[in-house]
C-alpha cells in the first residue's frame, strides 16, 4: 500500500514539472504598439480597381530582432515604394517611425454610383514572426487623419484602427511546422469615404434625360408627320445609348443592375413606349379616327412623362 502510494506521488510531482518546463518553453509573444496618420487619399481610379495613400505609421516595441522596415507587409496593396524610415531608441523602446506610399487595391463598389460609398481597409503585417511571436497593440488616441485632408467629391465618414488575426491556410512550407494553418498579427485602417453625388449625377445623366426630352418632343407634332414622329424617338434612342457607354467606361465591370443600369434601361424602355404610342396613333389616323388618334397622343404623352419621372425619382431617392 505505502509503495502504491509512493508511486502515485512520484507521478503526479513528475507530471507538474513536465507541465511546468512545457510551459515555460512556450514563446510569449512580444509586444508593438502601433499607430497610423493618413497624409492623403488619391488617384481613386474605378477602372483599375485602385486608390494612392500616403500615411505616417509607427511602431514601437522592446525586440531588437523586429526590423518593420524590412519586415512590413500590407496584403491588399498593389505596389509599395521604399518607405522613408526613421529610428530612436528611448529607455530601451524601439520607435520606428515610416513614411508610407502605396496603391491600394479596391474593389469599389457602384451598385448606387454616383452615390456610393466605399469601404476602404488597409491590412499592415509582420511578414517574419507569426501571433506567437508577435502581437499587436493599436494606438488609437495617437493614429487618426489629417484634418486638411481634401478628398475632391469625397468626404470621409468614419475612421478606426484595430487589430485581428489574419489566417493562412499554409504554413508556408516551414519545416518546423506540423500545422495546416498559421496566423498572424493584422493592424487594420478602416475608413469610410461617401461621395458628394448630386453635381456628378447631372454632370452624367444630363445626355440621358435631353434625350429623352427629344423623344418626347415627337408627342408635339401632328400624328400623321410620319418621319419626325419616328425619327425624333430613334435619335433619342441612339444618344441614350451612347450616353451609357461613356458612364460605363468610367466604372469596373460589375455583375449587379447599378443605378446607370436602372436609369437608362428605363430610359430605353420609355422610349420605345414612346415609338409604340406613335404607331399606334399613326394606326388610327389610317383609320380614319383622327380624333382618336389625338385623344391617345395626349393621353400617352402625359402618362409616360409623369410615369418616367416618378421612377427616377423614386431609383435616386432609393440610392442615395
Amino acid at each position: 500500500m505505502k509503495n502504491c502510494f509512493l508511486i502515485f506521488a512520484f507521478t503526479l510531482f513528475s507530471t507538474g514539472l513536465f507541465a511546468q518546463e512545457e510551459e515555460a518553453t512556450d514563446p510569449v509573444p512580444d509586444t508593438v504598439q502601433i499607430g497610423a496618420f493618413i497624409i492623403s487619399i488619391h488617384d481613386i481610379n474605378f477602372q483599375e480597381k485602385e486608390y494612392a495613400l500616403r500615411f505616417w505609421l509607427w511602431t514601437l516595441y522592446k525586440n531588437v530582432s523586429f526590423d518593420f522596415a524590412t519586415q512590413l507587409d500590407i496584403p491588399n496593396a498593389k505596389q509599395i515604394d521604399e518607405p522613408q524610415v526613421m529610428i530612436d531608441v528611448v529607455n530601451g523602446t524601439t520607435w520606428h517611425l515610416m513614411k508610407m506610399n502605396c496603391v491600394m487595391k479596391q474593389n469599389w463598389k457602384v451598385q448606387n454610383y454616383p452615390f456610393d460609398k466605399q469601404h476602404l481597409v488597409v491590412h499592415i503585417e509582420n511578414n517574419i514572426y507569426d501571433k506567437n511571436r508577435l502581437v499587436f497593440v493599436a494606438d488609437t488616441l495617437g493614429s487618426t487623419y489629417d484634418r486638411e485632408l481634401t478628398l475632391d467629391g469625397w468626404r470621409i465618414t468614419n475612421f478606426e484602427v484595430t487589430t485581428t488575426d489574419k489566417e493562412y491556410i499554409t504554413v508556408f512550407g516551414d519545416p518546423s511546422s506540423d500545422l495546416l494553418h498559421s496566423d498572424y498579427a493584422s493592424f487594420d485602417i478602416i475608413m469610410d469615404i461617401e461621395r458628394d453625388g448630386w453635381g456628378l449625377f447631372w454632370k452624367i445623366f444630363s445626355g440621358m434625360y435631353i434625350a429623352f426630352l427629344i423623344a418626347m418632343v415627337s408627342f408635339g407634332l401632328q400624328v400623321e408627320e410620319l418621319e419626325p414622329r419616328f425619327g425624333l424617338p430613334v435619335g433619342g434612342l441612339f444618344a441614350a445609348v451612347g450616353n451609357k457607354y461613356i458612364i460605363d467606361s468610367l466604372l469596373p465591370e460589375s455583375n449587379a443592375f447599378t443605378l446607370v443600369d436602372s436609369l437608362h434601361a428605363i430610359t430605353f424602355f420609355t422610349i420605345f413606349a414612346i415609338l409604340v404610342a406613335s404607331a399606334w396613333c399613326l394606326r388610327l389616323y389610317h383609320q380614319s379616327k383622327e380624333a382618336s388618334a389625338r385623344q391617345l397622343n395626349r393621353r400617352a404623352s402625359v402618362t409616360l412623362l409623369l410615369l418616367y419621372i416618378l421612377i427616377n425619382v423614386y431609383l435616386v431617392v432609393q440610392s442615395i
